[in-house]
């Protein structure tokens, strides 16, 4: 499954943002069933970007955000997240609860 959050960050707020999704991804990657993560920034429209992960399945997605150090970490980020769902599965996998 994959994970996507959408940022909406100032100019004035990128560069701190990068470095916070560094810290994120690091917490991430030492939590079970992790497979990757990237960050982008939207081409048309700068001030959006987008945080993408892939998780093993829901239930790692959902106990990795559990772990006190990836609260931690993802607080700086989350703060500019915009509410909408953001975990999908892929096509070819079978929901899992």
């Amino acid at each position: 499954m994959f994970a996507v959050t959408r940022l909406r960050v100032s100019e004035r707020d990128a560069a701190a943002l990068a470095a916070d999704v560094a810290a994120l991804l690091a917490a991430l990657s030492a939590r079970p069933g992790f497979r990757d993560g990237e960050v982008g920034r939207c081409a048309d429209d700068p001030g959006l970007w987008a945080l993408v992960t892939r998780w093993d399945g829901v239930g790692a997605y959902r106990r990795a955000l559990s772990a006190a150090e990836v609260k931690i970490a993802g607080a700086p980020v989350w703060v500019h997240a915009l509410d909408e769902p953001g975990a999908y599965v892929a096509a070819e996998q079978p929901l899992e609860g």
